[in-house]
């Protein structure tokens, strides 16, 4: 980051000492159901008294409206739900961006990942009009950079982060009337280690910066977590954390619907955020995946606040 963009960053993260809430319950990116509940279970599991005892002013927005499965056509198989998945992330992209222009952090709760298209583009209109840039660090197990021409499901929980670089259906790359939300060289993927075959063509071309589990285990989380931070503040105001649950090891987090093992480990996970919280370059947040219907008594939600609350300041000491 820039010494003089750093400084003001800085001035404004410091002040954003209230978070608002918004909840993201959809489902119809996913290929199982339950995903919808996520909010509710992240909510249940403490995440608003938790963040107050940090001493933040909390104000939890509720959810989104979301399209219902049982009511929607299903529409083409190669990107389903498009029309509802893309109405419901222009909603959220609004939300969003009146968060930031009110001085206050936005953490996003969904829901699949899909939502994160919409997240992005509020977070990064807000700081387009201001004539700055957005950096993206996306931690999860797959890739995510699928369009409807590579999917092999159709489902666009696997297309967010090809859409956030301008790549895949207009309805979600255009939001705002503009493409990409972010440059790829601002943009960094942790944890992946289960890629479709024809994404990785789409993933190279891109040029992102892509940190699988084998370079974390080469090289240690610290490492790669210090070269992320410092590749998605290049140039940019900071940075939105998106975290997919499915990251983690399903040891630790058995509640997301697309679980692969060898994950990244509860320390691993706790030190990202961690990492995260010391950068001082956090600009909003979102937790995605959650599928309490798949989890053991809450425990993926559970950890997921756990995880929000290192983010945001909670330390062993």
């Amino acid at each position: 980051m820039q010494a003089a963009k750093g400084s003001a960053a800085t001035d404004l993260r410091m002040r954003q000492s209230q978070i608002a809430i918004v909840g993201a319950p959809l489902d119809l990116g996913a290929g199982r159901r339950g995903v919808d509940m996520g909010p509710s279970a992240l909510r249940l599991a403490g995440l608003n008294a938790r963040l107050s005892s940090l001493g933040y002013e909390v104000e939890d927005l509720g959810n989104v409206a979301v399209a219902q499965q049982e009511s929607t056509p299903t529409g083409a198989e190669n990107a389903k739900y498009l029309p509802q998945i893309a109405k419901t992330c222009a909603k959220l992209a609004s939300m969003v961006e009146s968060v930031l222009t009110a001085d206050k952090f936005p953490l996003v709760l969904g829901g699949d990942h899909s939502i994160a298209v919409g997240t992005v583009s509020g977070v990064g209109h807000v700081l387009r009009q201001r004539g700055e840039k957005i950096g993206l660090i996306w931690i999860d197990a797959h890739a995510d950079m699928n369009t409807p021409e590579t999917s092999p499901s159709g489902n666009v929980h696997g297309m967010p982060l090809a859409c956030c670089l301008g790549r895949g259906p207009k309805e979600l790359t255009d939001i705002f009337d503009y493409a990409p939300k972010v440059e790829a060289r601002n943009v960094v993927l942790i944890g992946i280690r289960d890629v479709d075959r024809n994404e990785r063509q789409v993933l190279r071309e891109a040029g992102v910066a892509a940190f699988t589990m084998r370079d974390i285990d080469e090289r240690g989380l610290g490492s790669i977590m210090d070269k992320a931070i410092a590749l998605a503040a290049d140039g940019t105001f900071g940075f939105h954390l998106s975290l997919d649950m499915d990251s983690v090891d399903p040891k630790e987090a058995p509640g997301v619907g697309t679980p692969v093992r060898g994950g990244i480990t509860y320390r691993e996970a706790h030190l990202a955020m961690e990492t995260v919280c010391d950068s001082n370059g956090m600009l909003s947040m979102e937790v995605v995946e959650v599928n309490p219907v798949l989890d053991d008594a809450n425990r993926t939600a559970l950890l997921g606040v756990e995880l929000v609350m290192s983010a945001m300041g909670k330390k062993i000491l």
